[in-house]
C-alpha cells in the first residue's frame, strides 16, 4: 500500500494514518467514534452544541486546527439541529443517523483497502484509483457509493486536513463554510441546502447504495507541448466541414429531467461545485444538492484550467425540488430510476465546463470565443475507448499531430485504441464471475453510453451573473457539439426572453446547410462588428434582418 503513487498523492488530503500497508484511525478518534456510533446515551452527542464538541475534539485528536474552520460553523451546526428540524426529526438524527454516520466512518480506512486493491482490475492498464487528479493530468477515478458516502460523511464532521488544499488549488470539502453560512445569512433555499444533504445521508443510512460513480478529468491540450498537441485554434474551426447537429429548443424543463440519457452540462465555476459548500445556490449548486456524490470530486479535482473539462459518470439523483437561487426548496425524496451500465454506473452523465466570468464586451473577441468554444469541445468530445484521450488525434508524422476537423478524418475518431500500457482495451479480460467489488468489466459495456445517439442537454451556459451573450453561447455550444460528433443538442432555453426566436433561427441556419466553418466565420464577423461599434443587434437578428422587426436592437454594452 506505502508504494501505491495513487494513495501517497491522496494521503495527504484525508485524516488517515498509515502503517504496516494499513489505513487506520488514531485511536482517540476510533474511540469518539465507537462512542457516537452507540448512540447518545454513550457519546451524548444530543444536540447540535454537542456534535460540534465532538467534531472539535476529534479534530484536535488529528492534530487538525479547528481555528482554520469557518469560526461561525458551531452556531450553524447548532442552529439546524436544535432550532430549525423539529424536535422529532432532530431526535432521530442524534438516536439514528448520527451513530450510522459514525459507524460507516469507522469503516472507511478498510473501505479504502479495498478501493485500492480493486483499482487495478476496473480496466486493465488504465489508473482508476483515488489519487489528486491534478491540472494537465487527464485521467478517471472509479469510486464505490459505499465509499462516497464514507467520505461525504467526512465532509460532514469536518474531519479532512485543509491546510494544505489552497496549494493545490482544491475546492473546499468540509461542510464547516455550508453550516456557517446558514447562521451568518439565513435564508430558506440554505436550509433547503442543506436538507438535500440530510436527505442523502437519511437514505443512505437506510439502504446503503452498491453502484459506482467515475469522475474524469478531460484535457485537450492548448498549445504545443513535448507530446506534440495542438488543440484547434480560429483556422481550424473556420475549416471545418462538419456537418451541424439536430438542434432540439425547450422553453420549459430542466436538464436533469431530460429523457434522451444525452451529456447533461453543468455550468460549473473553475472550481468544481463552485458554491455547492457556501451560499451559492444557482445551476451547479443544485445539482450538487440533488446528487451529492458530485461532492466527492471536490475531494481531488483541482481547479478547472481553460483546456479541461469535467465529466461524472453515475451520480444518484436523491431529491426533488422546486425554484432557483433564493426560491430553491427541498421538496422530498427522489427515486433515481436510470439503467446502469457494466461498470455498475447509473446511465447519468454529467460534464462540468466553466464559462469565461462576466466577459461583457470581451465576449466578443476572438480569443474568448475560442475559449469557450474550445471549453465546450473538450467537455462533449466523445473520448470512445481511451480514457488516455488518443483517439482524437490524427498522427500526420514527422512529429505532428492534429485535430479531425472534417468528415474524412472525424471517422477515425472512434477507432481502437490502446493503453497507456500498450494493451489494446478490447483486451480487457472480462470475468463475470468474479466479486463485483473488483469491478472487472466488458470494456464494450463501458462505453455503452458513448453510442452516437448520446447527445447533449444544456441551456444558457455562462449568461446570468457570468454575463455571457445567451444568443452567442447557445451557438458555441452547438458548434462544439457538432464537431464532436454528437447527433443533437437539446437546449433548456428556461424561459429567456433572448431566445425566444432560437428555434426559428436553427431551423433556418440547418435550412441552409451550413456546415461548423459556416456558422463559426458567421460569428467572427458579427463579433468584430460588435466589437467596433458597427452594429448594436443582437446575433439572431444580425444574421437574420427580418427578425430585427419584431424584436428591439439591443443596448450597447
Amino acid at each position: 500500500m506505502e508504494n501505491r503513487e495513487d494513495l501517497n498523492s491522496i494521503l495527504p488530503y484525508l485524516p488517515l494514518l498509515i502503517r504496516s500497508s494499513s489505513l487506520y484511525w488514531p485511536p482517540r478518534v476510533v474511540e469518539a467514534l465507537k462512542a457516537m456510533s452507540e448512540g447518545p446515551t454513550h457519546s451524548r452527542v444530543d444536540s447540535g452544541e454537542v456534535l460540534w464538541q465532538a467534531i472539535s475534539d476529534m479534530r484536535r485528536s488529528l492534530s487538525l486546527s479547528a481555528r482554520l474552520l469557518s469560526p461561525s460553523a458551531p452556531q450553524g451546526y447548532a442552529l439546524l439541529f436544535d432550532e430549525l428540524v423539529h424536535e422529532k426529526e432532530s431526535k432521530r438524527w442524534f438516536d439514528e443517523i448520527i451513530p450510522a454516520l459514525a459507524r460507516l466512518l469507522l469503516q472507511l480506512p478498510s473501505l479504502l483497502e479495498m478501493h485500492f486493491q480493486s483499482a487495478d482490475d476496473v480496466v486493465r492498464g488504465v489508473e482508476t484509483g483515488l489519487r489528486l487528479l491534478d491540472s494537465q493530468q487527464a485521467g478517471i477515478v472509479f469510486l464505490s457509493q459505499e465509499l462516497i458516502g464514507a467520505l461525504l460523511a467526512c465532509a460532514f464532521f469536518c474531519l479532512f486536513p485543509v491546510s494544505n488544499r489552497g496549494a493545490k488549488e482544491l475546492p473546499v470539502i468540509n461542510f464547516d463554510h455550508l453550516f456557517a453560512s446558514l447562521y451568518e445569512s439565513y435564508s430558506e433555499s440554505h436550509e433547503s441546502k442543506i436538507r438535500c444533504i440530510m436527505h442523502y445521508f437519511e437514505r443512505v443510512c437506510s439502504c446503503m447504495p452498491t453502484g459506482t460513480v467515475s469522475f474524469e478529468r478531460k484535457l485537450l491540450p492548448a498549445e504545443y507541448h513535448s507530446s506534440s498537441t495542438t488543440a484547434p485554434n480560429a483556422d481550424f474551426w473556420s475549416k471545418s466541414d462538419i456537418s451541424l447537429c439536430a438542434f432540439k429548443v425547450h422553453s420549459s424543463g430542466l436538464i436533469e429531467d431530460q429523457s434522451d440519457n444525452a451529456l447533461e452540462v453543468d455550468f460549473a465555476n473553475k472550481y468544481l461545485g463552485g458554491g455547492a459548500l457556501n451560499r451559492g445556490c444557482v445551476q451547479e449548486e443544485i445539482r450538487f444538492m440533488i446528487n451529492p456524490e458530485l461532492i466527492a470530486g471536490m475531494l481531488f479535482l483541482p481547479r478547472m484550467d481553460d483546456n479541461e473539462a469535467i465529466e461524472i459518470v453515475g451520480a444518484e439523483r436523491f431529491s426533488c425540488y422546486t425554484g432557483y437561487a433564493s426560491s430553491f426548496r427541498f421538496a422530498g425524496d427522489y427515486i433515481d430510476k436510470k439503467t446502469m451500465d457494466a461498470f455498475k454506473r447509473r446511465r447519468t452523465r454529467i460534464v462540468a465546463i466553466d464559462a469565461l466570468c462576466a466577459p461583457k464586451m470581451r465576449h466578443f473577441k476572438d480569443i474568448c470565443l475560442l475559449r469557450e468554444i474550445n471549453k465546450a469541445l473538450c467537455g462533449f468530445l466523445i473520448h470512445r475507448k481511451s480514457w488516455q484521450h488518443k483517439n482524437i488525434f490524427i498522427d500526420k508524422g514527422d512529429n505532428e499531430i492534429q485535430l479531425a476537423s472534417n468528415e474524412k478524418d472525424s471517422s477515425l475518431l472512434n477507432t481502437e485504441t490502446t493503453t497507456s500500457h500498450g494493451a489494446p482495451l478490447d483486451d480487457v479480460e472480462t470475468n463475470r464471475e468474479k466479486h463485483v467489488s473488483n469491478f472487472v468489466r466488458d470494456v464494450e459495456g463501458s462505453v455503452s453510453m458513448d453510442h452516437q445517439d448520446v447527445g447533449v442537454a444544456t441551456g444558457n451556459w455562462g449568461c446570468g451573473v457570468f454575463g455571457g451573450d445567451p444568443e452567442l453561447k447557445a451557438m458555441i455550444q452547438w458548434l462544439a457539439a457538432s464537431q464532436a460528433r454528437r447527433p443533437f443538442i437539446s437546449y433548456y432555453t428556461f424561459g429567456a426572453q433572448a431566445l425566444e426566436n432560437l428555434d426559428q433561427v436553427t431551423k433556418w441556419i440547418i435550412s441552409h446547410d451550413w456546415t461548423v466553418g459556416d456558422l463559426w466565420n458567421m460569428m467572427l464577423e458579427y463579433s468584430a462588428q460588435r466589437l467596433y461599434k458597427q452594429t448594436n443587434l443582437g446575433f439572431f437578428s444580425w444574421l437574420i434582418p427580418s427578425l430585427s422587426t419584431t424584436n428591439e436592437a439591443i443596448s450597447p454594452s
